[in-house]
């Protein structure tokens, strides 16, 4: 009991913690390790740390660990820290090859990891639990073997627990879990003897259950049925051992036919019966509970893998068993890889039992009387008509009922007729397989009395044969024609229809040549049941392809026949009926028999996924028979009977499900239902294609039609008049143009380009244009590219049959070239100039054009520079598709950034070019075919293909966001084509085309979305879709810029446009006499030319003769303020690291003003500024949000680690400038927590980091911005509601306190105190020991003047939406103020920032000492500046001083309004002169 005494010790620990909030699995992992390690005896063995790993990713969070003062007195109130001794036995079947000493390691295991993982979760509750290892047991040829080894391991352990000296055998409770095996032993009984079987069994069972009742007090005893574990322990043994490929290639396979999953059940339902007979409820201390069985289908064993695997499965499986425990009886799960660890709940904090969870067994036999199956279900024929046709035909589209003298059938369980005579409630009598009953093929009795397909066309020909009577299988006499095969799917038809024909061929009954035949086949119901398990095999396609096959043989191999493909129904019905309380269904049984029907959860992916396959199951099918593949014999066709389509399940007169229609299973049809059937059937023989009812209503009486006198026949598609829609349809069009010459002379503008002038084409973008999908037929072609087929740019054959832009273009210029043929990718020859990706984004768009120019370049077929080109852009629709995953990557400003640079690569390197920019497409739209949608498309793909536009609520956010994005993507191409950035050549422009802009969803004759112009994807377009972008296209390109198209209707009726007699060019800006309105470019850059500043002729070793343009690199600390927060109106969720103005690098001086902008004009190689907004792309920018003093030694560390580490610089040799801001938050907070963010604490952390750059960061300068004074953010706040508002909230400490408080005054001198400590820190000499190092305090921030607008309010174009942080214009005038104090000697920095909008007033260094200054340098030794020496700087006047301060509570800044001094300054006039201000 080694391991036991450890637990306890560390259980124990757990006892010191009044409140345990999260109970992890590390404890569990510790505990369960030394208890392996204790009953194995060997620390070193590998095995035990498999062991281990299993539980490393358990998430067990309690909220707090129970430890009850006295246990309870009922098992009924049974909580886990009640719980002493844990404990397991079971035993294993054996089966003819197995090997003893395998089974016994197998069951020794299981049970082993079993009992360990439950005592192990039970420790967190009651630390001194005991485990005891089960006993070694045998294992058993036979039941009764099986039977006396289970009992003789109840005896065992009895004794075991008696005897252990650290519990208490009558007063502690125990844990017993029982693992049977027994249904190996009936697996193999016909179904008239299962009840028999399954009764023996029991009564084994129940002999080692009552041992347990009599002999045990306090126990709670699980019932586990673990065949199918065992089964599968066997099998893979066996395997392994006949084998040398290794135990890798054993899995699994759970045999799922219904009479498994019947025989399943019955246990089930068997012991159900006997634990609710309440024979071991009679103590108040001893209970029995039946958990969920060991399905392989729900808890996924992978034995005969590796043991790690095994080990892993064992543990899962244990953990599931305790979820069940936590879970009333009637709500358990089946088991499954689950890593989630369920607690009990303080309303229910004990084992569920069946008394304490009020359960009523959903699989107790009702005693409702049942009479619906007890009526007579025959009918009448009305048809005065009843003789065949004069001679026999010899056409099957005259075929009369009476001609048929053969009947047959194809199928599955509802064609065998499974359960269709079985009484209600009987559900072993399920397997029973009433073919006599059949709809499609029984013929019992007569039409009086059964209505049945056959019994209907006895009444026409009563010779007919080939029906089958009575019950039985495929193989019996009685099944006749009739062979369909219980538990078929797709795949198993061939076979059937293989047998079927041999059968046929040898009845002497039957005249096989000259005979007519009627041929049913329904299947599908078993592949849609279990598609989840493998979707690719079960396909739509493998489907089709199966039926075909069957069809194949049929229409080869069987003369004069008429087959019958009857549509799959839409199995989702069955949830109906599922979800039905009360309704008599054995719902465990109709999960088990239908798993990917009944599982899913409402609205999943899984359930999409179904109803998708249903759908395309159907009109695949569909497909098939209106191909006229089987319309090439005029004896032989299949008509597809479509009365199940869109059947709904039946309905009681309340409006609910009818369980009268389906067997006992609630899964297969009642006589009821079949009767229903046969009648449906037989009407839409007679109903002509084309007018075929698709939607029959079953629960209403069905009247049987007769043959009309005009058209006496079975109906087909030849006696319907009906044409099959044409499978190969022709997308050509027709171009009406008189005028198709080219420019005479040759064109050498693009503004009077004809069509005929243009040579080349070519085209760049993403799948759309790659054309990826365009002829597909199945969801795994969609992949393939049709590039030749592709609207913009593909050129497979001609425009009379393919219609392609440049094959219209081809009509003026039969030599053009650069269109793409055929299939493949970028990279193959036959794409040519066609350079779209699959997937693109904006981003790749640039490294697309610069292939395509290389392509150009280098093509012996192309005069780059004489030929005219027209080039087609479109991007867009996946960036928008990701838009809510990453608004800041996928942003308006990124996308347009890359057109603009995709453009320019174009514009600066191809001659004679017309770019036609195809404008971003609105595909909002597209979720009509996704979203409740009617029609076949693949739902559960939606957020794979689209996550951001086709999954989600109308209103969401997310869809917000795209929508805004997409008008904000087209404006911003609006803006940047019609700058006119692309207009500086004769030869070249960019044209916008917006047809896509307003995208219209194509509708059918019903009004729902025809999904005939999209791909099998339902979002990429089909030919057909291709064809019609085509058209829109060319008429784009044709029309001037005020006449274009904004909006697209794929179902539109478009006709090909002609170039105007008057104006016959492609229409651009200047030929449309269009003049785009200008908007002024706002920027905040700055102008700066300091001629003779190169960096220093030799690296300085020194840092006080460091020049700008000795700095290699650049890095920063800091809070949001420099991050960039508040940079870009009104956004204030992004960190615009980029703007940031200490450490950004967009842009350029020029645009926009920031540290490194300024650099870079010494140095063009700076390295660590950071640019955009993302964390790849901070550089050496380190500052966070919520920053506070605190933090600097961390940003400190991570940045000397980053400089460290770059490959980008020199750590050691290359000059380094560092800018430190930080503190806003600090003050803002400071009335919270006047010790956190005291003055004393701030300086130690600046001292700190500092510190820690003088010890590890060698040739360094770093600027620390002194914090600015805080007490003018009141005024400022005071000017606007929201202001105040939002200042409250973030920055309490200096907005709250009323005017001339206590409270007000100690935060102003704080903030002081503040700026002098710091002062004084730096220049206390402390850092000016080494020659490489210096520290200069920047006070720029110290005074700064409140800009003002004309009304002599604050101009907010300074600042961000939240009024305290900088707009960019704010922060370009922080980074011209920060680079002036860099060049002013120590003494003589100014100290306030006056706001002005001057683009030339950035300083260049002192020809004399071009250097940073430092204090040496600006002539200072070691003596100390403190605050007051550096005040005479300060302007005197009365001035609100403000600005920005560091995070404000992690993201404020603050205007600071100040007033100091009285003393008059000689700069005040030429100040005031300069910038308006407001004075107190």
């Amino acid at each position: 009991m080694k391991g036991d005494i450890i637990i306890t010790l560390l259980s124990k620990a757990l006892q010191d913690y009044q409140f345990i909030e999260v109970v992890t699995m590390k404890l569990l992992l510790g505990v369960l390790f030394l208890w392996l390690l204790s009953s194995e005896g060997n620390a070193d063995d590998q095995e035990e740390y498999e062991k281990l790993e299993a539980l490393r990713s358990l998430q067990f969070s309690c909220e707090q660990a129970m430890f009850p003062e006295t246990p309870s007195t009922s098992v009924h109130a049974l909580r886990p820290a009640d719980i002493k001794a844990v404990t397991a036995i079971g035993s294993l079947p054996r089966t003819p090859g197995s090997g003893e000493d395998s089974l016994q390691s197998t069951r020794k295991d299981f049970l082993e990891l079993s009992v360990a993982t439950l005592a192990a979760l039970i420790s967190a509750f009651n630390p001194s639990v005991l485990h005891l290892s089960p006993p070694p047991g045998t294992v058993g040829e036979t039941p009764d073997s099986q039977t006396r080894d289970l009992l003789h391991q109840a005896e065992e352990i009895v004794e075991l627990m008696k005897a252990d000296q650290m519990m208490d055998f009558q007063n502690d409770w125990k844990l017993i879990t029982v693992f049977f095996s027994a249904e190996t032993s009936c697996s193999s009984y016909a179904s008239t003897q299962l009840k028999e079987c399954i009764s023996e069994s029991l009564e084994n069972l129940t002999v080692v259950l009552d041992f347990l009742y009599e002999k045990v007090p306090k126990a709670f005893v699980n019932l586990v049925d673990s065949t199918e574990l065992t089964t599968a322990s066997l099998a893979c043994q066996d395997y392994s051992n006949a084998s040398n490929l290794g135990r890798s290639q054993c899995n699994y396979v759970e045999h799922s036919t219904l009479h498994d999953n019947i025989l399943r059940w019955s246990y089930q339902d068997a012991l159900e019966k006997l634990l609710e007979s309440e024979r071991f409820d009679q103590k108040n201390d001893f209970t029995v509970v039946l958990q969920p069985s060991l399905q392989g289908r729900n808890f996924l064993l992978r034995l005969g893998t590796t043991s790690k695997t095994q080990v892993e499965d064992y543990i899962f499986m244990a953990v599931g068993l305790w979820n069940n425990m936590m879970q009333p009886v009637g709500q358990k799960q089946p088991y499954g890889v689950t890593k989630t660890v369920q607690c009990p709940s303080q309303e229910n904090p004990y084992l569920f039992t069946y008394r304490n969870s009020n359960y009523l067994s959903s699989l107790r036999t009702s005693n409702t009387k049942e009479t619906s199956q007890e009526r007579s279900y025959g009918t009448n024929i009305p048809c005065p008509d009843r003789a065949p046709s004069d001679t026999v035909p010899v056409s099957v589209h005259n075929l009369k009922p009476a001609d048929i003298q053969v009947i047959a059938a194809l199928g599955d369980s509802l064609t065998a007729g499974n359960g269709a005579g079985s009484r209600p409630y009987d559900v072993v009598d399920v397997l029973t397989q009433y073919r006599g009953l059949s709809w499609s093929g029984g013929g019992n009795e007569n039409i009086s009395t059964v209505t049945t397909l056959p019994n209907i066309l006895r009444e026409f020909n009563p010779f007919l044969v080939g029906f089958s009577i009575g019950t039985g299988r495929q193989d019996s006499t009685n099944a006749a024609f009739n062979q369909a095969v219980a538990g078929a799917r797709s795949e198993g038809v061939p076979e059937q229809a293989r047998k079927l024909v041999d059968l046929m061929k040898n009845d002497t009954r039957i005249d096989f040549q000259n005979d007519w035949k009627l041929i049913t086949l329904f299947i599908g119901g078993n592949d849609l049941c279990d598609f989840c398990e493998d979707p690719v095999h079960r396909s739509p396609e493998n489907y089709t392809y199966n039926i075909q096959i069957a069809l194949d043989l049929l229409h080869k191999e069987v003369p004069r026949a008429y087959v019958n493909l009857v549509t799959i129904l839409p199995i989702t019905r069955l949830r109906e009926l599922y979800a039905l309380k009360n309704s008599g269904c054995i719902k465990l049984l109709m999960s088990m028999l239908c798993p990917c029907v009944i599982r899913p959860k409402d609205n999943s992916n899984e359930l999409k996924q179904l109803v998708y396959f249903n759908r395309r199951y159907q009109e695949r099918t569909r497909q098939l028979v209106e191909s006229g593949r089987y319309d090439t014999k005029d004896d032989f066709t299949v008509v597809m009977q479509p009365f199940m389509t869109n059947l709904e399940m039946p309905k009681t007169q309340e409006g609910l499900p009818d369980a009268s229609y389906f067997a006992p299973d609630c899964f297969h049809f009642s006589q009821k239902a079949h009767s229903q059937a046969a009648r449906a059937l037989w009407n839409n023989m007679l109903e002509p294609v084309g007018e075929k009812t698709d939607s029959q209503n079953m629960e209403n009486e069905i009247v049987l039609g007769c043959p009309s006198e005009a058209e006496p026949f079975l109906r087909t598609y030849k006696n319907s008049n009906y044409t099959y829609p044409n499978q190969t349809p022709n997308y050509g069009s027709q171009l009406l143009c008189e005028d198709r010459s080219p420019s005479s002379p040759p064109a050498t503008s693009v503004h009077s380009l004809k069509p005929a002038d243009v040579k080349i084409v070519a085209a760049l973008g993403d799948s759309l244009t790659a054309g990826s999908g365009i002829a597909s037929d199945t969801l795994e072609d969609v992949t393939t590219q049709y590039r030749g087929l592709s609207w913009s740019i593909g050129g497979d054959e001609s425009l009379e049959n393919v219609t392609t832009l440049p094959n219209i273009f081809r009509e003026f210029n039969v030599a053009i070239v650069g269109y793409s043929t055929g299939t493949g990718s970028e990279n193959d020859s036959n794409a040519f100039l066609n350079q779209a990706v699959p997937g693109a984004q904006a981003e790749h768009l640039p490294a697309q054009a610069r292939r395509l120019v290389s392509l150009m370049k280098t093509d012996q077929r192309i005069d780059f520079g004489a030929d005219w080109k027209l080039i087609t852009v479109h991007i867009g629709a996946n960036d928008l598709c990701n838009y809510c995953k990453d608004p800041d990557h996928y942003s308006v400003e990124n996308y347009i950034k890359r057109i603009q640079e995709t453009l320019d690569i174009l514009h600066q390197e191809v001659p004679k070019a017309l770019v036609s920019l195809v404008d971003v497409v609105d595909i909002l739209p597209l979720r009509q075919l996704f979203v409740d949608s009617p029609v076949a498309c693949p739902t559960y793909l939606a957020d794979y293909l689209c996550s951001c536009v086709l999954t989600g609520e109308e209103n969401s956010e997310n869809l917000t966001m795209v929508r805004d994005a997409i008008k904000a993507y087209q404006l911003g191409i609006q803006r940047l084509v019609e700058s006119g950035r692309y207009d500086t050549h004769e030869d070249f422009t960019v044209v916008i085309q917006p047809f896509l802009q307003n995208l219209g969803t194509p509708l059918d004759k019903d009004g729902n979305p025809d999904i005939s112009y999209f791909a099998p994807d339902c979002f990429h377009p089909s030919q057909k879709g291709h064809s019609q972008l085509a058209k829109a296209l060319w008429n784009a390109v044709l029309q001037p810029v005020v006449q274009k198209a904004d909006s697209f209707d794929f179902s539109a009726d478009l006709v090909l446009g002609c170039p105007n007699q008057n104006s016959p060019f492609l229409g651009t800006y200047r030929n449309s006499n269009y003049t785009p309105p200008r908007e002024p470019i706002e920027n905040w850059g700055s102008e700066l030319s300091c001629p003779g500043h190169s960096p220093s002729s030799r690296v300085p070793t020194s840092v006080h003769e460091l020049r700008p343009g000795d700095i290699k690199a650049i890095g920063a600390l800091g809070d949001s303020m420099t991050t960039g927060v508040g940079s870009k109106v009104p956004d204030l969720e992004t960190d615009w690291k980029g703007l940031s103005w200490s450490i950004g690098g967009d842009e350029t001086l020029e645009i926009q003003a920031t540290l490194p902008n300024i650099l870079r004009k010494f140095n063009p190689s700076l390295f660590g500024f950071s640019t955009g907004s993302s964390k790849e792309t901070a550089g050496f920018n380190v500052a966070e949000r919520n920053a506070t003093a605190r933090d600097m030694p961390a940003q400190a560390r991570a940045l000397v680690e980053l400089m460290r580490s770059s490959s980008n610089i020199n750590f050691k040799e290359d000059w380094k400038l560092i800018t430190i801001l930080i503190g806003g938050s600090d003050l803002c907070q400071y009335c919270l927590d006047k010790e956190a963010y005291s003055v004393q604490k701030y300086v130690k952390h600046l001292q700190d980091t500092l510190d820690i750059f003088y010890k590890e960061l060698p040739r360094v300068f770093i600027n620390v911005v002194e914090i600015l004074e805080f007490s003018g953010l009141r005024q400022i706040t005071a000017s606007s509601s929201e202001c105040a508002l939002a200042a409250k909230k973030v920055c309490p400490c200096f907005v709250n306190p009323e005017e001339d408080s206590s409270e007000l005054q100690e935060i102003k001198r704080v903030n002081r105190d503040f700026q002098a400590e710091t002062l004084q820190l730096i220049n206390s000499g402390w850092y000016e020991q080494r020659e490489d190092f210096a520290v200069v305090i920047q006070p720029f921030f110290r005074n700064t003047l409140v800009p003002l607008d004309i009304t002599g309010k604050p101009d907010m174009s300074f600042f961000a939406a939240d009024c305290f942080h900088f707009s960019v214009r704010g922060y370009a005038e922080m980074a011209m103020a920060l680079w002036n104090n860099m060049l002013e000697p120590v003494g003589e920095k100014q100290s306030y920032n006056n706001f002005t909008q001057d683009r030339s007033k950035l300083k260049c260094p002192n020809p004399e000492k071009p250097f940073l200054s430092t204090r040496r340098n600006s002539g200072f030794g070691n003596s100390d500046l403190s605050l007051e020496n550096t005040e005479s700087s300060v302007p005197y006047w009365a001035a609100i001083v403000t600005a920005v301060a560091g995070v404000l509570v992690g993201s404020l800044l603050g205007w600071v309004v100040s007033r100091r001094g009285t003393k008059k300054h000689q700069r005040k006039a030429d100040t005031e002169n300069n910038i308006k201000i407001t004075s107190m």
